[in-house]
Formats: structure tokens, C-alpha cells, sequence
């Protein structure tokens, strides 16, 4: 009898598959695997490139029905500033924001205004809450701010005069620029001075009116629109009150 383990031995050894049906399973999940990732990049790298450049803003026009005090306002979701206050709710106060002179919320074919810190004459802030005060800015000229003037007053933009204020009241480092409005309460808004700040900003300059039953709307803008200040004070009233539900 032929011993199978000789050398002369004709019996074949087993041939086994040099790729495992494991080993081409497990290639085929990593693979599957980093396609998934992949795509799951792409899609997180679309999503926030996308939000960056937003920045917060939106582009909806979604109304919202903001209740402040005994006041209903309705405003559409791209005027307002924080997504924290898109929603229709009760609450203490709500932050806009408007293009000028045009008065619109932000949008895809507008975002650029929206986005250039360089020019700050391309927007208004507003911030509206209830009134805490009987009197608004107008109303507080004489009895507050006409007793911390300093200096004999100065001609302004636009028929406004410039008064400075004492250095050692809470308004250092601000000027006051007035106007009598026939028939009408006097304007009065409050600015830095020119030497305090180094930059042009959109918050410049600040003046609150009261607005509804019980609203007091302060609009801040830069110290370039001062020459508009007539057109920018009744276009924010305008705007405030088709915005009032009645």
C-alpha cells in the first residue's frame, strides 16, 4: 500500500480561495462605510457654508404675532433680528432690523447690505418694548436732558443744533442734537462725539418715541444719516404703526 504522506504522493493539497467571502464582506463595509462619510461631509460642509454665510439672518417672510404689553404687533420672520424671536410669543421685547432707506427685511437679493460692516448708512436698528417712561425722548428734553447741556449750542445737519454735555454727568462723551418741528413735539436724539469713536458703527446715534397703546420703539442708526433725520423719524413711526395690529 502507497503511503499518501511520501513524496512520491499524487494526492493535491486544498486549494482555498485567496479572498474570504469575511474578508470581501468586511472590504465591502468599510467601503459602503466611507461613502456614507463622505457624502455625510459634503452635505454638513453645504449645510453650514450655507449658515455662515446667513449669519443668523433669514430670508423668510413667515409672520409672527409678537405680543408686548397691551400692543399686537405682526412682523414678518427677515425684519427680525435674533431667530430666538421668530416665533409667535409673549415677550418683553423684540429686536429688528431694516435697510435703509427702503425699510425691508433681509433678503437673497439685499444680503450684501446686510453683511458690509464698511457701510453702516445701509441700516436701522430697532429695539421695541413696553413704555417704562410717561415721556419719550421729545418729552424728556426740558426737565432731563436741557439740564446737563454745557457750552453755548452749535449748528448742526440739516437745521439740527448740537449741544454738548457737561463732563461730569452720565452723558460724557455724548452731544445732543435738537430741532423745533412745528406743531409737534421737539426732536431730540443723543450721538458720541466725533473724537470718542474711531469708527463710523450703526449705532451711532439713538432715539426713542413712543408708539400703540403702550410701546417705546428706540431706532439706532449712524451719525451719516443725521442729515436724513426728518425722513428716517417718520418712516420709522410709519413703519411701526402698519406693523400694529389693531
Amino acid at each position: 500500500m502507497m503511503n499518501n504522506n511520501s513524496p512520491n504522493s499524487t494526492h493535491e493539497p486544498e486549494l482555498r480561495p485567496l479572498l474570504s467571502p469575511r474578508f470581501v464582506y468586511r472590504v465591502t463595509a468599510i467601503v459602503v462605510l466611507l461613502a456614507g462619510l463622505t457624502a455625510a461631509i459634503a452635505f454638513a460642509g453645504r449645510w453650514f457654508g450655507e449658515n455662515l454665510a446667513l449669519a443668523g439672518h433669514t430670508a423668510s417672510r413667515e409672520l409672527f404675532d409678537i405680543f408686548i404689553g397691551q400692543d399686537h404687533l405682526r412682523l414678518p420672520a427677515n425684519v427680525i433680528r435674533f431667530e430666538a424671536q421668530r416665533a409667535t410669543s409673549i415677550v418683553e421685547r423684540v429686536d429688528i432690523y431694516l435697510t435703509w432707506p427702503s425699510l425691508e427685511g433681509y433678503s437673497d437679493e439685499n444680503r450684501s447690505l446686510f453683511n458690509d460692516v464698511d457701510a453702516p448708512e445701509n441700516l436701522i436698528f430697532l429695539q421695541i418694548s413696553q413704555s417704562t417712561m410717561s415721556r419719550d425722548m421729545s418729552g424728556r428734553l426740558e426737565p432731563i436732558y436741557g439740564q446737563v447741556f454745557d457750552g453755548t449750542p452749535a449748528a448742526g445737519p440739516n437745521g439740527l443744533t448740537m449741544h454738548a454735555t457737561r463732563a461730569t454727568s452720565s452723558y460724557a462723551g455724548e452731544v445732543f442734537y435738537t430741532a423745533e418741528r412745528a406743531g409737534r413735539a421737539p426732536y431730540v436724539v443723543r450721538c458720541l462725539k466725533a473724537d470718542v469713536q474711531t469708527l463710523s458703527t450703526s449705532a451711532d446715534c439713538q432715539r426713542d418715541i413712543h408708539a400703540g397703546k403702550d410701546l417705546v420703539v428706540l431706532y439706532r442708526f449712524t451719525e451719516k444719516l443725521l442729515p436724513q433725520w426728518r425722513e428716517i423719524d417718520d418712516a420709522i413711526a410709519a413703519f411701526i404703526k402698519s406693523r400694529i395690529v389693531p
